[in-house]
């Protein structure tokens, strides 16, 4: 039996690399998570407690009931939700559980597409592929404006900006595993591109790279 293709996408919030891995899982007939999610139950788990954010205790035990096959990506999309979850994603107990979770799942047959923040570079440094999928920080907040109002949700513009910048200070800056591209990702930047012509560019860096590696 062939080991299990995988295909690491990184990138930071709102870059499009939830949708994109989404496609591609499809196409390329793999199972699909999104890290990010796994962080988000935890940070639900502790809210629909009102227990703290910062008690690094509770949300290891948290992160430790999550279950990476069944999350729900309505349930856990709300924004309120984003931002706690960046808070407890510096945690090292936290990662370091859902880390081991997440590779649990890639390892599954037939392979997965997985996308986060530290797929190349901690999560799956081994994937076949690595792409590191980004875009401006005004066109990611555009984007997740659009998406929270046409769910009927409300946040202005500006708001949505300096959670974006907020985010990704946090992410980048973080000791545990911070946000940036593995040394041997391709670099994706949709700015300019929307779903399909992003798709279609993933799509032709992944069979380039996985014809060379036969």
């Amino acid at each position: 039996m062939p080991d299990p293709l995988i295909i690491a996408i990184d990138g930071p919030a709102a870059s499009g690399k939830g949708t994109l891995a989404r496609r591609l899982a499809a196409h390329y007939g793999l199972n699909h998570l999104d890290t990010g999610l796994t962080y988000r139950a935890v940070a639900r788990a502790l809210l629909a407690e009102d227990l703290p954010l910062d008690d690094e205790q509770l949300a290891a035990g948290a992160a430790r009931n999550v279950d990476v096959a069944a999350l729900d990506r309505r349930a856990l999309s709300a924004h309120g939700i984003g931002e706690a979850a960046s808070r407890v994603a510096v945690m090292p107990t936290v990662r370091q559980t859902l880390v081991e979770k997440q590779r649990a799942f890639a390892q599954t047959p037939p392979g997965a597409v997985l996308d986060g923040r530290d797929i190349g570079t901690v999560v799956c440094p081994d994937a076949a592929v690595k792409l590191y999928v980004t875009a401006s920080a005004e066109v990611r907040a555009a984007r997740r404006f659009r998406e929270i109002a046409d769910g009927g949700g409300s946040a202005t513009y500006e708001e949505i900006l300096a959670d974006i910048q907020r985010r990704d200070a946090r992410d980048m800056s973080r000791a545990d595993s911070p946000l940036k591209p593995a040394e041997d990702a391709y670099l994706l930047d949709t700015s300019e591109m929307d779903i399909e012509a992003a798709f279609l560019a993933a799509k032709a860096l992944i069979d380039q790279s996985l014809a060379e590696k036969k």
